[in-house]
């Protein structure tokens, strides 16, 4: 296989004096859910990260493609995050919502400042999934009814109410949930009935939810989730005018419209700050993680007043939701946001990602699409372009060439057919050049 070389980082790791890949490897096995998954035939142990790469505990530098699966937004172990952290953890590290404290409530205020409309309510909770469900709580105590509209090949997160929105069976156990919702088709530009070149293409696909609304429910819904480009997934973003059309239908049968932006917002789309955005839309609560804290658990639902005032209907209390250690940290990754431009890089480099693999698209057959925004992309593999039929062995092959050659990479879609990638904002060019190459090499050993 070609040698690649890493872009030049002036950056020593620590000396790693731990157990050994093995002897942790022996230790999950024993004590932690045979249900987590591992990547790579031999599993990958890092120890450190800096900025945009990731260490081994042998001490090998891998450029981190995936972000922590979308996580790390401004660059692991910032220096600016990870004071914030340190000064908040030798004062005070718990106090819970019943008492006042000043991070949390400067936190929100600043994090408001970020949403357009009146969008100006926050919950902090600690996850993903933890925003969707308080999401959906609010949706049905707001408008006093219960079904909820999401779509196919979605993903929301893998606790039970969560679990019942995602529409991937790979992700849904067979267990009781799912009650009140119901799956629109994908609004999926390659493998929907309307492509791109449809102008007619986001509404056409939007006519489902419509449809949903007049034949699987009473005619009145809570809500209408819907990733602003779908993650695990596999990076599919949606034709223009979709969430429009849908936010119309929904809003029009009394319900009320839910962004999950836990992968696409803080800037990661490069032309706006939020994913829904992209799409000439403002909805009624907005779920946020991930790349909210930079890997911290921290997760947000912002709201408008109304709706929020729902919750005071009963007691609502989440312990460590709004942590006063997790909002200095997210606090300070505003600001590294703010300060470093991250947002206009993550514009500059994605479209010079996505610009270099349409070329590796007409040199590889194996690819079938090429999609994304600013820093998060898909690239999905096909066995057949006609047919296209997914290529889920080849694309697990690729992540391995990728990782022996230095790019830590993600994969996505039902089939595991799609090489997601979301690295740190922080990206380079140089590090671009060298995630296209490493990308063309893995790809060429498939051939």
């Amino acid at each position: 296989m070609k040698t690649l070389v890493l872009p030049p980082f002036d950056y020593q790791p620590q000396a790693y004096t731990g157990p050994t890949a093995d002897e942790v490897l022996m230790l999950r096995r024993a004590f932690l859910n045979p249900g987590l998954f591992l990547y790579y035939n031999k599993p990958l142990m890092l120890v450190e990260g800096k900025g945009q790469y990731v260490f081994d505990d042998c001490g090998r530098r891998y450029l981190d493609g995936l972000g922590g699966i979308v996580a790390v937004s401004v660059g692991h172990c910032h220096p600016h995050v990870v004071e914030a952290a340190r000064r908040q953890n030798e004062t005070l590290q718990h106090s819970t919502t019943i008492y006042l404290h000043p991070n949390i409530a400067q936190y929100a205020e600043k994090l408001a400042a970020k949403m357009p409309g009146d969008l100006k309510v926050c919950y902090f909770v600690n996850s993903g999934s933890e925003a969707t469900d308080v999401a959906m709580l609010m949706a049905r105590a707001f408008t006093g009814n219960f079904d909820i509209i999401a779509l196919r090949n979605g993903y929301h997160g893998g606790n039970m109410s969560s679990m019942g929105l995602t529409a991937q069976s790979t992700w849904k156990f067979n267990v009781p949930h799912s009650f009140g919702v119901h799956h629109a088709i994908a609004p999926d530009p390659y493998r929907g009935q309307w492509g791109r070149a449809d102008p007619q293409a986001g509404q056409n696909f939007a006519a489902d939810v419509k449809s949903l609304v007049d034949y699987a429910t009473s005619g009145r819904v809570a809500g209408f989730i819907a990733e602003s480009i779908q993650g695990v997934g596999g990076c599919v973003v949606f034709p223009d005018g979709y969430l429009q059309h849908a936010y119309q239908h929904v809003r029009a049968a009394g319900g009320v419209c839910i962004a999950d932006e836990v992968q696409t917002g803080f800037g990661r789309t490069g032309a706006h700050f939020w994913g829904f955005e992209t799409q000439g839309v403002i909805p009624d609560i907005v779920t946020m993680a991930k790349g909210i804290g930079n890997g911290c658990p921290l997760a947000a639902v912002v709201t408008t007043p109304q709706i929020a005032a729902a919750l005071t209907q009963r007691i609502h209390f989440n312990t460590f939701g709004g942590n006063p250690v997790a909002c200095a940290q997210g606090n300070a990754v505003l600001e590294v946001i703010e300060r470093e431009n991250l947002q206009a890089n993550s514009l500059r480099l994605g479209d010079f990602i996505l610009a270099g693999l349409e070329k590796l698209k007409a040199k590889h057959n194996i690819i079938g699409d090429v999609r994304g925004r600013g820093l998060l992309i898909g690239l999905e593999l096909v066995k057949d372009r006609a047919s296209k039929e997914p290529a889920k062995a080849e694309c697990a092959q690729a992540l391995e060439a990728c990782r022996d050659l230095g790019l830590l990479a993600g994969k996505g879609g039902l089939w595991g057919q799609t090489i997601r990638l979301a690295p740190p904002m922080c990206l380079t060019q140089a590090d671009a050049e060298f995630l296209l190459d490493v990308l063309d090499a893995a790809l060429s050993t498939l051939s």
